[in-house]
C-alpha cells in the first residue's frame, strides 16, 4: 500500500498550475513571483501557497495574490479533477532572504577576523 497521501501529490500539482497561470492573470503580481511550495490540508480543503518574490515589495505581491486568489482557484478548477479545489492561503517564503542575511554576516564575521589578523601577528607568532 501506497505511504503518500492524496495532498501529498496535489500540493506539486497545484505549484506548477499556479506557476502557468500567474503570466494569464490581467493583473499579475509586481516583480518576480516564484512559488517554492503548497501544503494541502490532508481534507483538501486549503492549500497554504509558498512563495518569493524580488523586484517588488512582499506586501505589494501579497496584495495581489490575495486579490487573485479566487481567479487562480477558478482556473485550477478547470484544470483538475477535484470535487473542490482548495481554498489558496499565500504565504511570503522569507528563506531565501533570511539565509542571504545569514551569509552576510558570517562573511563580516570572517573579515572582521581577517582584519584582526592582519592588526596583530605578532601575537600568533608568540603562541
Amino acid at each position: 500500500m501506497s505511504d503518500f497521501k492524496r495532498s501529498d501529490r496535489i500540493g506539486p500539482a497545484i505549484q506548477r498550475l499556479l506557476s502557468e497561470f500567474l503570466p494569464r492573470l490581467k493583473m499579475p503580481p509586481p516583480g518576480l513571483v516564484t512559488f517554492q511550495e503548497v501544503r494541502v490540508a490532508s481534507d483538501l480543503s486549503h492549500a497554504k501557497v509558498y512563495y518569493t518574490v524580488l523586484g517588488a515589495e512582499v506586501e505589494d505581491a501579497q496584495e495581489n495574490l490575495k486579490h487573485n486568489a479566487g481567479s487562480l482557484r477558478h482556473m485550477l478548477s478547470k484544470e483538475m479533477k477535484l470535487r473542490t479545489v482548495p481554498e489558496l492561503h499565500f504565504v511570503h517564503d522569507a528563506t531565501l532572504e533570511e539565509g542571504n542575511r545569514l551569509q552576510g554576516l558570517i562573511e563580516k564575521a570572517v573579515e572582521s577576523d581577517r582584519h584582526a589578523d592582519e592588526q596583530s601577528p605578532e601575537e600568533t607568532e608568540d603562541r
